[in-house]
């Protein structure tokens, strides 16, 4: 069993470019809605993901926060296709760019489509309380705001969002 501690953030600008080193495009969807993990009649988010020229098969546990189990697999990409297909919701599509910034890589994800417009820098960490440094475009942690994760995103793209939640208001209110 994989254990994934990741925070997201929202960056205030768009700094992280010039540190971005690798860039690749990503199609996901998802198997299951998010109704159907918030209500706990699932017990995990089941993601498709087409990454570059691989595929993986994903299951998230439905923990809010840091820490979640995660279980990935390396699939082939037709079959990654066909189950693109009967995923429900919208179609999550981005670009993610990896930067290292003093030790740590950073993901940022920037989205496209119905979620166009959005921005959100991951990292990972060993442990809950490992120490990193915040890049000088890092804004407000979103770790714990559900609409930001990418099953929500599915459900409900960014383009639905009210003008508050688009400028994150609540996050840098303390919300």
């Amino acid at each position: 069993m994989g254990i994934e501690i990741e925070r997201k953030f929202l960056p205030i600008n768009a700094g992280w470019r010039a540190g971005a080193h690798t860039s690749v495009a990503m199609a996901q969807g998802y198997l299951n809605d998010v109704a159907t993990v918030d209500s706990g009649a699932m017990q995990a988010s089941v993601r498709v993901r087409i990454e570059g020229e691989a595929a993986f098969l994903n299951i998230k546990s439905r923990e809010l926060g840091a820490r979640r189990q995660e279980f990935e697999y390396a699939i082939p990409v037709d079959e990654a296709q066909a189950l693109l297909a009967l995923c429900v919701g919208g179609r999550i599509e981005k670009r993610r760019h990896y930067v290292e910034h003093a030790g740590h890589l950073w993901e940022i994800d920037e989205f496209f489509g119905d979620n166009a417009g959005l921005v959100v820098a991951e990292i990972e960490l060993r442990s809950d309380d490992e120490a990193f440094a915040r890049p000088a475009w890092l804004g407000a942690e979103a770790t714990h705001a559900p609409r930001y994760y990418n099953l929500a995103l599915a459900s409900r793209p960014f383009a639905r969002w009210s003008e508050d939640e688009r400028l994150a208001r609540d996050l840098y209110e303390g919300h």
